[in-house]
């Protein structure tokens, strides 16, 4: 059975109070007024906005960044559809808007990559007591996900599909954030939770101080999750990087990147990709998984296509595009 934790009003009443922001057309914001798009509350795109705000205010005369909720999914369309101009992605579902491939309507025509960023982590964390050791053990609990459309609830169809289950095999909560899913498992109304994001993952390390978690190993879903999409790889989680887990388990990987509005001024983006690389430090204080970053690591080919700003500044690198 599938059960949404918010009520419709309160569902309808967020569309409502979002509607203004997201419906207004990017000619509309100015040539100096971009949007920002990163990811649910409890993940590392949030903080990574600010920074990135931050830095590109003090850094180009005029700009004014305003930052607002989003997933990996959501960014992608919402920058296609003209309703921002920056945003986080993942590697997987922004290669898939490139494609045209599920769940996009259709293919993207108006996004590119500005720079990839460090992994992504797909998690899957339960509570000890909940008797789940591997993903075929959620036959029949509860488990809370991201809304339907953004890509950790993507990558938790993928990875149900990939142990021949369903959603139809367990009660499914769909929450904006992952502090949402956190206070469900601490509530004992859900058992587990998916997520996709950097290690370690706050709402993870939130939910320790209260309950004894498990992480679960992913191992024996790899090579299905690589049959469904060839951007998922192995990637390693070490051991103690969260509470009760003394062993390194193996989870699903894949990159977190930054894309654009292919519309936007070339001197633009230069100036902007040239303003993070002047300040990472700023960003790895943020986000540990982006130390030893540079632009060689940003200008990773992923399958995007790179905005023309983005490709003079990585040339003047040294980074043969």
């Amino acid at each position: 059975m599938i059960r949404r934790f918010l009520p419709a009003a309160i569902g309808m009443a967020l569309l409502a109070a979002g509607a203004s922001v997201y419906a207004t057309p990017a000619h509309a914001q100015g040539a100096n007024n971009y949007r920002l798009m990163t990811g649910p509350q409890g993940g590392v795109w949030v903080p990574l906005g600010g920074a990135l705000k931050n830095i590109w205010e003090k850094a180009i005369p005029g700009l004014s960044v305003q930052t607002l909720p989003g997933a990996g999914i959501a960014n992608v369309r919402g920058i296609d559809e003209d309703r921002a101009e920056i945003g986080f992605g993942n590697s997987i579902s922004t290669v898939d808007g490139i494609n045209g491939a599920e769940p996009y309507p259709r293919k993207t025509t108006n996004v590119c990559q500005l720079a990839s960023l460090y992994p992504q982590y797909f998690q899957i964390v339960v509570n000890e007591d909940s008797g789940i050791n591997s993903v075929r053990d959620l036959r029949g609990k509860a488990i809370a996900v991201q809304t339907r459309g953004n890509t950790a609830e993507i990558i938790t169809q993928h990875i149900l599909r990939a142990n021949g289950l369903s959603y139809s095999d367990m009660r499914v909560n769909f929450l904006p954030s992952y502090n949402d899913a956190v206070s469900l498992l601490k509530d004992g109304h859900a058992q587990a939770f998916t997520l996709g994001t950097t290690i370690p993952a706050s709402s993870v390390m939130d939910l320790a101080t209260s309950r004894r978690i498990r992480v679960l190993d992913l191992s024996q879903s790899v090579d299905a999750m690589k049959r469904i999409n060839a951007g998922y790889n192995a990637i390693a989680l070490p051991a103690n990087t969260y509470p009760n887990q003394p062993a390194a388990v193996t989870k699903i990987g894949y990159a977190a990147h930054l894309v654009v509005s292919c519309k936007l001024p070339e001197e633009r983006v230069y100036a902007m990709l040239k303003a993070i690389n002047d300040n990472l430090r700023d960003l790895v204080a943020v986000n540990r998984a982006m130390e030893g970053i540079n632009p060689r690591a940003m200008a990773e080919d992923i399958g995007v296509p790179f905005h023309p700003g983005a490709r003079r500044f990585y040339r003047e690198q040294g980074v043969n595009l």
